[in-house]
């Protein structure tokens, strides 16, 4: 199954690159879409629901391009951290691939969905020429990892100030990234996304709009996880709650030291996807801690 092409300007190679590594089985990942090496939709609370519905735990995570609250880089102690989570389907932000010496030039959406036994789906925010002819690009983006095959992928535009252009102004540009799994054969988007990050919310205003627009042209269960950078109860981000609802977890996310916001989200489409609970793990492994959330899909 494709996802139909949108009205995304994104380049051809960012998003061959997207869905290149959408449907790319990591090694030992042969499974199916009922059941994961390490549990599955188990973690959800078994392989049914109440009323015919379908279990299913999902997180966010920042992962601070690896690096911990302590500012040191070491992707050991989050592989772990993301391990204990046992999620099904899991977002990230700030996600290095080959970007810099922080990361150590490391592909990090590759080597997590690697050592989890999960697939992967990079969006890619920024793309840049390599560092030396003939190596890989330098990205920064946002991932999904999936117990669950990833049957498509799309990289879509929405806007953005960037912080790589010294006098930027707002325009589209790429990184919010959607995937479609198979839960026990029923289609599920899932949408990972990170806002930006200014205390002005204008950008933020426009990126909910988009955001929102997007999420429009599909049908049935979606889930979108992601770093809004804004509380739930900012004026900017009041329209995401007129279709989602917020898998209030009930503890702030950031810093993860002594966090006192939550801006971190899980939200579900009222009408196809309840919450059964969600909660905030306490770690360190990054500054931003998870929220984690068991979800039940409902087919109609």
């Amino acid at each position: 199954m494709s996802l139909r092409r949108r009205s995304s300007r994104v380049p051809q190679l960012l998003l061959a690159a997207s869905l290149l590594g959408a449907l790319l089985a990591p090694p030992a990942a042969a499974t199916s879409a009922h059941h994961s090496p390490s549990g599955g939709t188990g973690g959800a609370g078994g392989t049914g629901g109440a009323g015919g519905g379908l279990p299913l735990r999902v997180a966010t995570y920042n992962i601070h391009a690896g690096a911990g609250m302590d500012g040191i880089f070491d992707l050991d102690r989050q592989t772990a951290e993301l391990r204990s989570l046992n999620a099904d389907v899991i977002g990230l932000q700030e996600v290095d691939r080959h970007w810099g010496s922080r990361s150590e030039w490391r592909d990090l959406a590759g080597e997590l969905a690697r050592r989890l036994r999960m697939y992967v789906s990079f969006a890619p925010i920024y793309s840049l020429d390599p560092a030396e002819p003939g190596g890989p690009r330098a990205e920064y983006g946002v991932a999904v990892l999936s117990r669950h095959r990833i049957v498509s992928a799309e990289n879509h535009e929405i806007t953005r100030l960037s912080t790589q252009d010294p006098n930027p102004v707002p325009a589209p540009a790429p990184g919010f990234g959607e995937v479609v799994v198979r839960v026990r054969g029923l289609p599920v988007h899932v949408y990972v996304t990170h806002l930006d990050y200014r205390p002005d919310p204008a950008v933020r205003v426009a990126q909910v709009a988009d955001t929102r627009r997007i999420m429009a042209e599909d049908r049935g269960p979606k889930i979108l996880l992601g770093d809004l950078n804004a509380e739930p109860a900012a004026p900017e981000l009041a329209p995401l709650w007129r279709e989602l609802t917020d898998a209030d977890p009930g503890a702030p996310t950031f810093p993860a030291q002594d966090p006192v916001k939550r801006i971190d989200f899980v939200a579900v489409s009222k009408d196809r996807t309840g919450v059964r609970r969600a909660w905030v793990p306490e770690s360190l492994a990054s500054d931003h801690r998870a929220v984690v959330a068991d979800l039940l899909l409902r087919r109609r």
